[in-house]
């Protein structure tokens, strides 16, 4: 436990900032799985959707730093062409 009360707070500041971490993380993940499974079910309006939410998931983790931009441009760039091959397999 910190003895000092500037260690106080930041451990307490740290400790929020990992639950915001976690919680904008899960649904990072949450929201690729869900884009995955409309993929695998073939369901073209719920793909969209949820290609647009993962797009804007994504850019906002690169924003706060909680990914790298270049990891969330990678992703996407991922999602974007596992959804052209299942339309180019139709």
């Amino acid at each position: 436990m910190p003895q000092r009360r500037a260690a106080r707070r930041y451990l307490r500041k740290s400790l929020k900032n990992k639950e915001r971490n976690l919680s904008t993380t899960n649904t990072l993940k949450n929201t690729i799985k869900k884009f995955k499974k409309a993929l695998v079910a073939k369901n073209a309006a719920e793909t969209a959707t949820t290609l647009n939410e993962a797009y804007k998931k994504l850019d906002k983790a690169a924003k706060t730093n909680l990914i790298h931009p270049n990891k969330a441009a990678r992703l996407k760039s991922r999602l974007t062409l596992s959804l052209n091959k299942s339309k180019a397999s139709k």
